[in-house]
């Protein structure tokens, strides 16, 4: 028989067994175990301190979203969150509104209100005469294409124009001059 075909002897010796835990790795493992333990409460304490506090988060020496800011960039935050760019721009319109039309055209029209529904989005002006109105009708789809520039596409789609109102109408044959209304009549 070659060595190879031959039985191998079997270790009959006992297995290394795992040394059983002694005194000192006993407190080593309890003193891990109380650290953890400390650790979280503390952790919970920490955290119910602070939210007796008011909050969790402090402001640290970095800028976040907690820190003061300057008015102008807190309307403008405010305005974004909101979505109130389209009428805040409209009103930015109608303040500026002689640089828009020119000196001329602004002694005479004036922007009224602006109906910001999607569907309509019109910018109506009163005039003080019917001249200017009609003038102002002739620059309608100018002033419609200056505005869109300034606001953005499709801001305003249409412009309407009111010429001036009439004179206020007395109702009744007998009236007193200088009278404002019917409260009027007796006193």
């Amino acid at each position: 028989m070659s060595e190879e075909n031959l039985p191998q002897p079997v270790d009959t010796s006992p297995a290394p067994s795992v040394p059983e835990a002694s005194g000192v790795d006993l407190a080593r493992v309890a003193l891990r175990a109380a650290k953890e333990q400390a650790k979280a409460k503390g952790a919970a304490a920490q955290q119910k301190k602070q939210a007796r506090r008011g909050g969790g988060l402090r402001s640290g020496a970095r800028a976040d979203g907690r820190d003061p800011m300057a008015l102008g960039a807190a309307i403008n935050r405010l305005i974004t969150e909101r979505g109130w760019e389209t009428p805040a721009a409209v009103g930015g319109v109608m303040g500026r509104w002689p640089q828009i039309v020119g000196e001329d055209l602004a002694k005479h029209c004036v922007p009224v209100k602006f109906d910001d529904e999607p569907d309509a989005r019109v910018l109506t002006v009163q005039c003080d005469s019917t001249a200017w109105a009609t003038q102002l009708r002739l620059l309608a789809p100018t002033l419609v294409a200056r505005l869109n520039e300034d606001l953005g596409h499709g801001t305003v789609r249409m412009i309407k124009v009111l010429g001036p109102g009439g004179p206020r109408r007395g109702y009744g044959p007998l009236r007193a001059p200088g009278s404002v209304g019917p409260g009027d009549t007796y006193g």
